[in-house]
């Protein structure tokens, strides 16, 4: 078979695939494309010119070529995280207040409510999208070799969970080459459900913004005050030692706690010992709603790496309304740091 053009995925420096493609009309042939032929990190292009990285390919002519993202269906993607999170919230419903929980090594609860969730999200995944890692709180935490990644917490609250306290989440961050670009968090007990969409360096476009049951949702804008709220977790409680220019809040749930920025409800939140599930989905969400996150310890966050065991890595978090708000809380909360 003769290839009158191909096509070629790339990956940073390296080709990925290459398909061949139908016979275009033979046309006089384009001026040469630069050399190496521009891309993203990964994208598709069509050439009619092949660069010295592929010699014995033969030159064919075509009038033109495109450069196009590898782009998922950004509606598929939510449909899927809302309905799969319905289903699974509504059986987790019937568990909750009444579930047997026990201690795992690093002191958090599970029960076989948090790992029969983990199975269905797993398993829904694989089915949905085949070709898509996944990382999760219960089974998987090594971080997979493929460009899209899903990161699970099946319960983020199991505490409350298991002691009928209405506050208690699922939450689904989806990445791209290590880093979200979109969260889906949803809360049975509340019938509330967050998602976002964020980009970031990744050069993928799509849907943007963040919302709470399909409604628009952003950051305040106010100043701080003893009448706004600032969100604390059970391993932050030092801040509370010296005067803070908000009032407290303690909800027991990672993900509520930082949305709560999202939302506007908080001027800024902070985690003391957050694992990567606590944080994938909303990492994506409150920075489409505007505000601003601070990793407290020295190592970035994001972009996870590949073969990497992330079942004992923290993250410090510190999440604000307003980038100009990180001078006012950083200070008072890097106590944390000293003390975890």
């Amino acid at each position: 078979m003769v290839a009158d053009h191909v096509e070629i995925r790339r990956m940073g420096n390296a080709y990925r695939s290459l398909h061949f493609l139908p016979h275009p009309p033979l046309l006089p042939p384009p001026p040469h494309l630069p050399h190496p032929i521009p891309h993203s990190r990964d994208m598709t292009c069509r050439v009619s010119t092949f660069p010295p990285h592929l010699p014995h390919l033969p030159y064919l002519p075509y009038p033109s070529y495109s450069l196009m993202p590898n782009l998922p269906n950004w509606t598929d993607i939510l449909n899927f995280a809302e309905e799969t999170t319905a289903r699974v919230g509504k059986k987790l419903l019937s568990d909750f207040g009444h579930a047997q929980a026990l201690e795992k090594a690093d002191g958090s609860l599970v029960t076989q409510s948090d790992q029969w969730a983990d199975g269905e999200l797993r398993q829904a995944i694989a089915d949905a999208f085949p070709n898509h890692g996944v990382l999760s709180e219960e089974v998987a935490h090594i971080f997979p070799k493929e460009d899209w990644c899903w990161i699970i917490d099946p319960i983020d609250g199991t505490t409350n969970f298991t002691r009928g306290i209405p506050i208690w989440g699922i939450s689904l961050g989806l990445l791209y080459q290590g880093t979200p670009v979109f969260g889906y968090v949803h809360f049975p007990p509340l019938q509330q459900s967050f998602h976002g969409f964020w980009y970031g360096d990744s050069e993928l476009t799509g849907p943007t913004g963040a919302f709470m049951n399909n409604q628009p949702i952003h950051v305040s804008s106010d100043a701080p005050s003893k009448n706004h709220f600032f969100s604390l977790c059970a391993r932050s409680t030092a801040v509370m030692k010296h005067p803070f220019p908000c009032k407290i809040r303690m909800l027991g749930v990672a993900t509520y706690n930082l949305l709560t920025v999202a939302t506007g409800t908080s001027l800024g939140a902070v985690e003391a010992t957050p694992k990567i599930w606590d944080i994938a989905a909303v990492w994506a969400i409150v920075q489409a709603a505007g505000g601003s996150w601070i990793p407290l310890a020295s190592q970035s966050i994001f972009p996870l790496q590949i073969g990497e065991d992330y079942s004992r890595h923290a993250f410090p978090t510190l999440v604000t309304s307003r980038s100009d708000l990180i001078a006012t809380f950083k200070p008072l909360v890097e106590v944390i740091i000293q003390g975890n």
